[in-house]
C-alpha cells in the first residue's frame, strides 16, 4: 500500500500555514456560478484519522449530478504530517485528498468538501483550499458553523439563515436540507457563489440531512482507515 507523504515545502508549523493561506486566499473566486445544478459530475471528499498512528485516509466519490448515483470512487492513505490547530486543518488533509482526487478517471467536476470554504475564521477553509490548488470549482458543507452566529430560521427545507462574521460579512449560510432537522452550514469555496453552493446541497440532500456526497464519503474513507490500520 503506497502511503502518500506531504510534498516538498509543505508547511509543517502554524506560522508556515498562516503565510501559506496569506498568500493562496487572494487567489479565491468568488464571482463565477459555477457548474448549472443537477448536470455533470460532482465529487465528494472526506477524511477520517487515526491519530495514534499518524495516518489520515482520504475518499473522493464522483456522482452522476442529475440521478445521484455512484460514477467512480478512490481512496488514499497517507501520513499526518501537520500538528492540530483549529482552522488550519487543511494543512493535515490536503496531500491526501488531492491523491484520491488525482486517482480519478471521471470527472471530478464540482467538488462538495465535508468543511468550510468562506465561512472560515480566515476566510479560507478546506473548499477554497482544495479548490485554489486543483483549479476546480468547491463548495464546503459543514455540520456545525465553527465560530460563527446565525439567526432563526424556518423549518421547511430550503430555508436558511446567513451566517455572520463580527464585520457582518456573510460567509456563509445555516441551510434546512431537511423539515424540521438540523441545518448544514454552507459556504462557497472557489469558482462557486453562494447562492448556487446552497441549490447544489438542497439538490444532493434529496432524503438525509447531509449531502449524498458526503455520505458516500464519509464511509467509503472510514472504511480505507480501517483497512489501512486493521482497526
Amino acid at each position: 500500500m503506497k502511503i502518500v507523504e506531504a510534498p516538498s515545502g509543505w508547511p509543517v508549523n502554524e506560522e508556515e500555514a498562516l503565510a501559506v493561506q496569506d498568500e493562496l486566499r487572494t487567489r479565491v473566486v468568488l464571482d463565477e456560478p459555477g457548474p448549472p445544478v443537477g448536470t455533470g459530475l460532482v465529487t465528494g471528499v472526506d477524511v477520517a484519522y487515526d491519530d495514534e498512528r499518524d495516518v489520515v485516509a482520504a475518499a473522493a466519490v464522483v456522482l452522476d449530478a442529475a440521478t445521484l448515483t455512484v460514477v467512480e470512487e478512490a481512496t488514499a492513505i497517507g501520513r499526518i504530517t501537520f500538528p492540530y490547530v483549529p482552522g488550519l486543518l487543511a494543512f493535515r488533509e490536503i496531500p491526501t485528498v488531492l491523491a484520491a482526487l488525482e486517482s480519478l478517471t471521471a470527472g471530478p467536476g464540482l467538488v462538495v468538501c465535508d468543511g468550510y470554504g468562506r465561512a472560515h475564521p480566515r476566510r479560507f477553509g478546506l473548499a477554497s483550499h482544495l479548490g485554489v490548488l486543483t483549479g476546480l470549482p468547491s463548495i464546503g458543507v459543514a455540520k456545525n458553523p465553527f465560530v460563527f452566529t446565525y439567526g432563526e430560521l424556518g423549518d421547511e427545507r430550503g430555508d436558511f439563515a446567513p451566517l455572520l462574521a463580527d464585520d457582518g460579512e456573510e460567509v456563509g449560510r445555516a441551510l434546512r436540507t431537511q423539515r424540521g432537522v438540523k441545518p448544514v452550514f454552507v459556504s462557497a469555496g472557489h469558482r462557486v457563489t453562494l447562492g448556487a453552493a446552497c441549490s447544489h446541497t438542497l439538490r444532493l440532500a434529496p432524503e438525509f440531512r447531509v449531502p449524498e456526497t458526503t455520505r458516500r464519503a464519509d464511509a467509503l474513507c472510514r472504511r480505507a482507515l480501517s483497512e489501512a490500520t486493521g482497526v
